[in-house]
Formats: C-alpha cells, structure tokens, sequence
C-alpha cells in the first residue's frame, strides 16, 4: 500500500475553485491499496485502480462524529489490501480522505478536488456539510455519491426539496441512507408521553440544514408536538460559533417549561446547560438531537449528565453484522473499545456501514470504473449492514434509505468500565432492539 502526500486545501464560499484558493488548502490524509504490487506497478494499472473518496469532519466542532474515521478507514484500508473483485477481475483501490474541519465552506473546496482533480469513481460523505456541498456538484459532473450522518429530510431539504415534494424529488447520482425528523419526532414524543410533565417544550436549535430540517413546522418537532397537545417555546436558531444561550434559559425558565428538546452539538449544550444551572432552572426532561449521542459528551457533565435522553440510530444492541468483516454490532464496539480505551459511540456504526455500502455498490456494478455503471448499482442496491438494511432498490423516498432509529436515556452505572450506559426505553420504530428501561425524569433520579 503506498500513501499519498499531504496536498494543499482550504475553504471557500462556493463550489468555484480559484488558484488563490487551492493554494491556502491545508493537509489531508490520502491512502492507497493496491492489489499486491509495488508503486510503479500501480502507476501503470492507474487506470484499473479504484479510487473512492471520502469526505467527513475529522476536526471543529463536529469532530464527535467523525471521532471513528481514522480508525475505520485503517480497517477498511486492511479488508481492501489485496484489492477488490468485480466481475471476475481484481483491482487495486486507492482511498482519499478529506478532513473538511467542520466548515461548510472547506466542504466545498474537497468536495471539488475529490471530484475534479482527484477523480474519484465514488465519494462517500460522512455528515450534513460535506454531502450538501458534494451534491450538486456530483450530479453536474455524473460522480456516484453515497452520503449517511443526516437526516435525510434535512439532506433533501438542503438540496431543494420541500416538504410538499419530499418524497418525489430526485438526484441523478448522489444517493443515501440515514433516518429522518420524522422518525426522531416519532420517538421524542413517545418518551415524553410515558411520564407526566406539564407539556411545555423549550427548543433551540442550530443555524444548518439539519437544524431547520427538525424546526420545520410541517416535518419537524413542531408539528408532531402541536399534534399531541404540548406547546412550543421557540428559542429560534443559533449559529454555531455560539457561546451565551442566556436567552433560552430565561425564555424557558419564565414560560415554566418542564420539557427541553431541539438539536444542538455537545458543546453548545455543556454551555445551555451550566448556563441553565445558574440560573436556577431544572427542567424535568432533556430529550435533545445530537447532543446526547455520545458517551464522552454525557460524561463531561458529570452527575449532571444522569437522565438526558436522546433517539438512539446505532447501538451494541443491534441484532446486525458487518457485510465486510462479519463481526456483530457487538464485536465492533468491543474492538473500539479495546483498542482506543473509549466508550462506543453511536457514529461508529455509521462510519463502518458507509463503507460496505459503498463497496458493494462498486462490486455489484459489473465495472467499477463505469460511472453510470456504478450510479446503477447504487440505484437497485439493497444490502445488509452493520447498522440494519440499506435498501435502494424501490425506495419510496427516492434516492434515500431510511434506517432504524429507537430512544434511549443515559443513566448512571453501579458498576462498570464506563460511568454511564445508554439504555434503550422506547422501541416501536425499532422492535428488534430490546427496552431495557422505562424513561425517569430528571426529578426522580436525583
């Protein structure tokens, strides 16, 4: 395997790259796999060599989610190492990973040297920045793109859908599977209603595609609770560079809100809710996307992390296996554990699971190296994954694959390697995870 020098990248407004540009870039990581041979053997077979690149937020503020992505991509790089078949043949891979530092506007600067300078015969995006910035440039340049870590409503909403149209709009060759608002209103409100609360919710959220995706007042939080009788406190949209979140806690704190959702990062909610604290405010339930989905966010709050809730899309828990590696939900967890020192983390599936769907897009295709090959074979795939089906084929959400999605509530270990588990307690969106707890509020565990 030979790996590929740090080459310049930087960030811009638009998808339009300008020499000025490229030359404030900064470093990326590029590995390439070849298929048992030396360098010089894969100069000459460059144009039998699979190149797949990869976008993702490896730093910034998002760097939660892709905590798992150098350490995936070193195991994916191993499964690769000999190359892969299609159709008979064996070609070597090469891999291109770009960092785009949590900024939308380096998302667009990688995403046009994966697809222009690179070559890429797939992209896979690994969260909202990098496959909003990818899309329409792909679709222009008819590049296969395979995008997860967003809502899917909020992926097509930042591509031009509305909600009138969700289901209808196509893409030509991006593609993706993830769930959507309307699955995480599904849970949220199922929580909520299995305690006793005054029904008054507090939101916020944050200033991006996925952040109006769950505000939207037809597909989002808003709608689904106006449903089922709670009122809404709206603390607007923030951007992400902020750090006084004053305003909502007075906001909720005077309208008696017993009942704190929305989406924020975990930085923003360690903020909102030491902020919350000092001002005397305790609401009863804290059920918020994103920020709760990982173990090292709960476990800097200290005791003050007991109880916050969350919709759970990927846990140990899941009853699926890897297409790639065929370790369980399980054995990749532990492995993660084991080597790293670190709890789980929900992206972790995710991380794994974009891979075998783009694998087995490429070896279905009968020729790799044919785009449309590859965008069809993207089309019709229907595969199983580390994190549940990922089925294409007749999607009645075109271009999307919805996956699983159950609620969970982190709660304090008497035992353990790790302070907090996170425990599923509401599971009709996903039956085949077990509950393990009833949801307590805030109140009842001290």
């Amino acid at each position: 395997m030979t790996q590929r020098n740090p080459e310049p990248s930087g960030g811009i407004d638009t998808v339009d790259i300008t020499r000025r540009t490229f030359l404030k870039t900064g470093s990326v990581v590029g590995l390439a796999a070849a298929s048992g041979v030396s360098a010089v053997s894969v100069t000459r077979a460059q144009s039998r060599t699979i190149k797949i690149g990869y976008i993702g937020a490896q730093s910034g503020i998002g760097a939660n989610f892709g905590e798992a992505t150098a350490w995936t991509v070193e195991r994916i790089r191993a499964a690769v190492k000999d190359g892969v078949k299609v159709g008979g043949k064996s070609y070597p891979v090469e891999l291109v990973i770009k960092d785009n530092q949590s900024d939308p506007n380096r998302s667009a600067v990688v995403s046009s040297e994966l697809i222009l300078r690179d070559n890429c015969d797939l992209v896979l995006c690994f969260g909202g920045d990098a496959a909003a910035a990818m899309g329409e440039l792909a679709d222009t340049r008819g590049v296969p793109t395979i995008s997860t870590m967003v809502p899917w409503t909020g992926w097509k909403f930042s591509r031009g859908a509305t909600p009138e149209n969700l289901a209808e709009k196509s893409f030509p060759y991006t593609f993706h599977f993830f769930w959507g608002a309307g699955e995480v209103v599904k849970n949220f409100l199922a929580m909520w209603n299995s305690v006793r609360t005054n029904k008054v919710v507090g939101t916020f959220y944050t200033d991006s595609p996925t952040g109006k995706a769950f505000a939207n007042a037809k597909t989002g939080l808003p709608g689904g609770m106006a449903q089922q009788g709670y009122r809404e406190v709206h603390g607007g949209f923030f951007k992400m560079a902020t750090d006084d979140f004053t305003n909502q806690v007075s906001a909720f704190k005077n309208a008696g809100a017993e009942i704190v959702s929305g989406l924020v990062l975990p930085s923003h909610w360690a903020t909102f809710w030491n902020q919350a604290a000092q001002a005397g405010y305790r609401p009863q339930v804290c059920t918020m996307a994103a920020a709760f989905l990982f173990a090292s966010a709960i476990t800097s709050l200290g005791r003050r992390g007991d109880g916050m809730s969350t919709e759970v899309w990927w846990t140990p828990k899941f009853p699926y296996k890897s297409s790639i590696t065929g370790q369980s939900a399980r054995e990749l967890a532990t492995e993660w554990e084991n080597t790293t020192g670190k709890q789980w983390t929900q992206p972790l599936g995710y991380a794994h699971a974009i891979w075998e769907v783009g694998l087995a897009a490429l070896t279905s295709s009968g020729d790799p190296k044919d785009k449309e090959a590859v965008r069809h074979a993207i089309a019709t795939l229907s595969v199983d994954t580390i994190v549940g089906p990922v089925r294409l084929k007749d999607t009645p959400i075109k271009n999307v694959s919805v996956t699983s999605m159950a609620g969970g509530q982190w709660r304090k270990t008497k035992a353990g390697r790790f302070p907090y588990d996170l425990l599923i307690v509401y599971n009709a969106t996903a039956p085949q995870i077990p509950v393990e707890a009833e949801l307590k509020l805030l109140s009842e565990l001290g």
